[in-house]
């Protein structure tokens, strides 16, 4: 697969036409089964909930009612960085995201760094969500049927319960497991289904805020000044993960050249609309001070609004059954950046292999959900979150950068999007992205340094040598 004009070394490309004809042959392909409005629900299923239903504790602390500036900014962001993940999904519309996109213009050695990245994003963000789940099933509980679960069984180690286990958090991986085991067709229908519940949540939610709206309580207004805005800005980076997750379906979509352009920009819109809508109901009804460490803090903020219990019940109930389709599509990136990875040898076949029935990658789904079972039950929430904006922010960088690197290098083929205002856009993308890099804990950037550090080790002592682009690979 490998020739001199895809470079050599650690800077060895795979090259657009090698993707095009691994599509013509079908060979370890997965079915394409999903329609444009399916992917566009993948993108808003992956993004809203993260964000509405669980970074407003840790955000609005840090910024006060100015998050609603947070927001916007992470917005801006990733609407400078969607444009960029339109052309290239446009252009190479394959399985793997990022990870594809960087092999293809950069390097395999910068890609495996990339697809490391997107382990980290996506296996965090799907262990992270699912811990949320675990909130809101436990108010639903509360409010319901007066019940709770003990806390040595639905809190992780660290998070000031003692010792004990997420065990719903594990529960709903599972679930999302079986279901992408079944089939990515079914999951996708099972996926829109819940995003338009959610919708229907949030607007409620939004209506019924904007009745106890204050402006007392949004005085002061930037209590934390200018640093505060940009701190909670990188926490909030975390909940535009949707995105990518969008991309990575790019080999199991009709027409991906039109369906990933269209589908991309327009779960960004959603997304931002609904976040700036029940943002700023949020704020107006509940003073900042009183979102620090609140858990299911959406339905408490209706509680006390209305000073009724069924508004908030709706919403727990809304909200566990939004979760439910964070984690499925998240879980679902996730295999599939492994399963690109796997095809071109950078890590084991097991992740490659294809189930002759569902035309899903089984054993994958297993493995991905053991591990991620683990980080969800074992690992507090706070801890996961920046790790998962640090992933991401990287891969929209490098996404950013291959646009920019594939226009001079291979100026002529064929794409189904072009960025505007092209290079301003994508170097902003990028500057906006450094931005928010720079305002993450030192201890994520530790750990990111040593997860690399790991990936690294990986590359130079398995994958490089078992590469499909290795001329002398070794059957592994």
């Amino acid at each position: 697969m490998s020739d001199p004009g895809n470079g050599s070394g650690l800077l060895r490309r795979k090259s657009i036409s090698d993707i095009a004809a691994l599509e013509a042959t079908g060979e370890g392909r997965l079915k394409r089964s999903i329609t444009t409005f399916q992917l566009t629900c993948i993108g808003v299923g992956s993004t809203v909930g993260t964000g509405i239903f669980f970074i407003f504790s840790s955000a609005v602390p840090v910024a006060g009612p100015a998050v609603i500036f947070s927001f916007v900014i992470a917005a801006v962001t990733a609407g400078l960085t969607a444009l960029c993940y339109a052309e290239l999904a446009s252009s190479i519309p394959a399985s793997g995201s990022t990870y594809t996109y960087t092999y293809t213009t950069i390097g395999e050695f910068v890609a495996i760094l990339v697809g490391a990245c997107l382990i980290l994003e996506y296996g965090v963000s799907t262990a992270a969500v699912s811990v949320l789940w675990s909130q809101y099933l436990n108010d639903l509980l509360d409010r319901t049927v007066g019940l709770r679960i003990p806390d040595v069984l639905s809190h992780a180690p660290g998070d000031g319960a003692g010792f004990g286990v997420n065990l719903p958090a594990i529960v709903l991986v599972a679930l999302c497991a079986v279901l992408l085991i079944r089939g990515t067709s079914e999951s996708a229908r099972a996926n829109a289904v819940m995003v338009v519940i959610k919708i229907g949540i949030l607007a409620m939610f939004a209506i019924v805020g904007f009745t106890g709206f204050s402006l007392e309580n949004l005085e002061p207004f930037a209590p934390f000044g200018v640093a505060g805005v940009g701190a909670a800005s990188g926490l909030i980076f975390f909940s535009f993960i949707g995105l990518d997750a969008v991309s990575t379906a790019g080999e199991e979509v009709h027409n991906p050249k039109r369906t990933l352009p269209i589908a991309l920009i327009s779960a960004l819109v959603v997304v931002t609309l609904i976040y700036l809508l029940v943002t700023m109901s949020a704020i107006g009804a509940q003073k900042y001070t009183e979102f620090e460490g609140q858990e299911a803090g959406l339905a408490e903020i209706l509680q006390y609004v209305t000073g009724s219990s069924w508004p908030s019940i709706v919403l727990s109930a809304g909200a566990v059954v939004s979760i439910f389709s964070v984690t499925l599509v998240t879980l679902y990136g996730q295999t599939r950046i492994l399963f690109a990875m796997s095809r071109d040898g950078l890590i084991p076949k097991v992740f490659s292999q294809v189930n002759p029935r569902s035309l899903a990658p089984v054993k994958n789904t297993i493995i991905v959900a053991f591990f991620v079972s683990l980080l969800a039950g074992f690992l507090p929430l706070d801890f996961l979150a920046d790790l998962v904006s640090m992933g991401t922010l990287v891969a929209f960088i490098v996404v950013s950068a291959g646009v920019i690197i594939l226009r001079r290098r291979e100026p002529n083929i064929e794409r189904g999007f072009k960025v505007p205002l092209y290079p301003v856009l994508p170097i902003l993308s990028i500057c906006a992205c450094l931005y928010l890099i720079s305002t993450l804990h030192i201890q994520t950037w530790i750990l990111f340094a040593v997860w690399l550090a790991a990936t690294s080790v990986l590359y130079f002592t398995y994958s490089r040598r078992r590469s499909a682009l290795e001329p002398n690979r070794l059957q592994g």
